[in-house]
């Protein structure tokens, strides 16, 4: 909403409470959890089969990891990206926008949103914002490498990772893969928004053409810092999910070894 005038997180939510009403914030909040539940069994999923097959009991490194990283970032852009576009439209559809440009949607809900999109769009239309997707896997893949890699230096000092080990590295690899792939997350998210007016070629599904345009024209708006806009809010939410993940990730990979009575390597 680049004609929002509000600039900090906490000012752009009071905002909104102001002028849609306390529950605004939570819109959406199904279609998110159905996603997010969806992305990540298949990222873990693909990720920790891969690394048995390859590794095979053997020392990870942080090289496997990014690349093991990559790919189970790939095969989950592919299965995913028309859940996310979805749960976009629906997380924004009745927001107070001051663009002019932005068309209005009227969704039921999930099911009802793919009939119209795939109706009046085109099925390809599920999968706007692929390209940046595709080059997102980066973001995943190396937010794996730092926090693998932390994991590594931590367990050659203690037997055995805390709580709070484990919510802090996966916070801080969150946040660095965050900051250094954001310019192409909001590129992204506007894609997959997919009702604007902002290209006159009518450019679509996120072609590397279609890409870099958006991104000229954030620069040439707004300048670079335009590239990183409302990545204060993005940091809080993304940093603070991805700790919380891990946590439970390791509490509940744990727990499965010892119901199954294996060994829970220290070089999972």
């Amino acid at each position: 909403d680049e004609k929002r005038k509000s600039k900090t997180t906490p000012a752009v939510l009071l905002e909104i409470i102001k002028e849609e009403g306390l529950l605004a914030p939570y819109r959406g909040w199904f279609p998110v959890i159905s996603s997010l539940c969806c992305s990540n069994f298949v990222y873990f999923y693909t990720f920790n089969s891969l690394k048995t097959l390859w590794v095979k009991g053997q020392h990870s490194s942080t090289g496997k990891d990014l690349v093991l990283g990559v790919v189970a970032g790939v095969v989950n852009v592919l299965l995913t990206t028309p859940l996310w576009v979805v749960n976009t439209r629906l997380k924004l559809q009745g927001a107070k926008f001051r663009n002019e440009d932005i068309v209005p949607t009227n969704y039921k809900g999930i099911i009802d949103a793919f009939h119209q999109i795939i109706r009046d769009e085109g099925a390809l239309a599920l999968w706007n914002g692929t390209f940046p997707s595709l080059l997102l896997v980066f973001n995943p893949a190396i937010q794996f490498m730092f926090y693998e890699g932390f994991k590594r230096k931590l367990l050659k000092k203690q037997t055995q990772l805390t709580s709070l080990d484990v919510f802090v590295m996966g916070a801080v690899a969150k946040a660095v893969a965050t900051t250094l792939t954001y310019p192409l997350q909001t590129v992204q998210s506007i894609l997959r928004f997919g009702r604007h007016r902002l290209n006159p070629e009518n450019r679509t599904l996120g072609s590397l053409k279609n890409v870099l345009y958006l991104l000229r024209e954030r620069v040439r708006r707004f300048g670079l810092m335009g590239l990183y806009k409302g990545l204060e809010a993005k940091l809080l939410q993304t940093v603070l999910t991805a700790a919380l993940m891990f946590l439970v990730y390791e509490k509940l990979t744990a727990a499965t070894f010892r119901v199954m009575g294996l060994k829970h390597s220290r070089t999972h």
